[in-house]
């Protein structure tokens, strides 16, 4: 297998391709091509840039990682609406066209027979087949719904380049055949749809340093009881010395000693060092 390499992934899909006849199909797709290679010429994305891949219906793009990402975006947001509504204006009703578009980044492959293989493409494909992107496609009046991955948001979107605002680009949770996604869709999402809050993804939010834990409170004692008395220490030992000279720390105890623990000691006690030493 080939190595990955880092590409910036496009897809453009048709919506309700299906539902029309092979006459309308045919011109469709020229649409969908012309459409495609207007806005990455509008970015500055010329054909050696990237790679294209035909599905019928939808058009795949692996575009150069040094290609800018900015320009695409603006392309999109702007040029293909613009080319959409030059074509649909003069369309009749059953070869009007409206896209559903995905830009997305990752690592690809591609493989000795021109195949590609990669979990990011996967990822990028099922953003693309997304309910929620096609719900949302059903209410633009423009004919094109475009969303982005995590990553094209992070790296570009949420910094409010000129012509991305990123105040117009909301996150929507979509559900595909292996689950839940996380993307970002441009304009208002669909009545209804689910947002990762909804979606219960959001984690908690972290405690303050103003916030301090409390403990928790003593059970109320039972009525009528009576009061309890902190318990008296022990008395420690007593020591009673008698005649003599007692000294610590290396020094003599003598003579005899009464009261230790109760008991008597007799004799000479020595605490370290020897008897007769000096202090």
């Amino acid at each position: 297998m080939p190595d990955p390499v880092s590409r910036t992934i496009l897809l453009l899909d048709i919506e309700k391709y299906s539902d029309r006849d092979d006459v309308e199909q045919t011109y469709l797709r020229r649409v969908l091509y012309d459409i495609t290679d207007r806005a990455l010429e509008h970015a500055g994305i010329d054909e050696t840039l990237r790679l294209r891949a035909d599905r019928g219906d939808s058009v795949m793009e692996l575009i150069d990682a040094n290609a800018s990402v900015a320009r695409l975006l603006r392309a999109l947001l702007t040029e293909v609406p613009a080319q959409l509504h030059g074509y649909n204006r003069i369309a009749s009703s059953s070869a009007r066209i409206r896209l559903r578009g995905v830009v997305s980044t990752g690592y690809v492959a591609v493989d000795e027979h021109d195949g590609w293989v990669g979990s990011d493409l996967n990822h990028a494909c099922r953003l693309l087949d997304a309910r929620l992107l096609r719900e949302a496609l059903r209410e633009r009046a423009s004919g094109f719904a475009l969303c982005v991955s995590e990553g094209v948001h992070a790296g570009i979107v949420r910094h409010d380049h000129h012509g991305i605002p990123a105040a117009d680009f909301h996150p929507v949770t979509l559900t595909g055949k292996n689950g839940s996604l996380t993307a970002w869709l441009h304009g208002p999402a669909p009545e209804g749809a689910a947002t990762p809050e909804t979606a219960g993804l959001r984690t908690a939010a972290p405690v303050t340093a103003t916030e301090t834990p409390t403990a928790p409170a003593a059970p109320a004692a039972p009525p009528n009881a009576a009061p309890v008395r902190p318990p008296t220490p022990a008395p420690g030992p007593v020591f009673n010395f008698g005649s003599g000279s007692p000294r610590f720390g290396g020094g003599l105890v003598a003579g005899d000693q009464h009261g230790v623990s109760g008991g008597q000691v007799t004799g000479d006690v020595h605490l370290g060092g020897t008897v007769g030493e000096e202090a």
